[in-house]
């Protein structure tokens, strides 16, 4: 299933992430994708907001992966939120544990997933964030059947 979206600000962006977020499932792993300054991180943003645990998010570029707590119907969640630009080859990132940590959270979302199409198949949801002139943005959002 995929469905379009068009953002005109960041607030309209936290806004459509938030509204993906009600829909997502424990064990859901997401890849967000798109240019830099695209809005990935932001999007990202919308999640955590979602989940109780916005004060926590910082963009992982440098150190790679943070782990945010949050929660859903009073239920504590962990979400993990990766940043795979800096990774250089698919060895480098098999060698840190990728494909065991994203079965260890609530939640699993990818920044740069699509740069290792090897790790395509366990990506429940990809969402490309692409840019629509100034401050607006394409937002798809694909599903693969559960």
């Amino acid at each position: 299933m995929t469905e379009e979206f068009l953002s005109h600000s960041e607030h309209e962006t936290r806004r459509i992430a938030r509204q993906f977020a009600a829909s997502l499932r424990s064990g859901d792993i997401i890849s967000l994708s798109g240019q830099l300054g695209a809005g990935k991180t932001l999007f990202m943003r919308g999640i955590t907001e979602f989940f109780n645990c916005d004060e926590q998010l910082s963009s992982p570029t440098f150190s790679l992966f943070n782990i945010y707590s949050g929660s859903l119907e009073g239920e504590e969640v962990a979400l993990y939120h990766f940043d795979l630009y800096r990774i250089e080859s698919l060895r480098e990132l098999d060698a840190i544990g990728f494909g065991e940590y994203l079965s260890g959270a609530y939640l699993s979302v990818v920044e740069w997933g699509d740069r290792f199409p090897a790790y395509a198949s366990l990506y429940t949801v990809t969402v490309s964030l692409e840019y629509a002139g100034d401050e607006n943005r394409r937002i798809i959002i694909q599903s693969s059947v559960r």
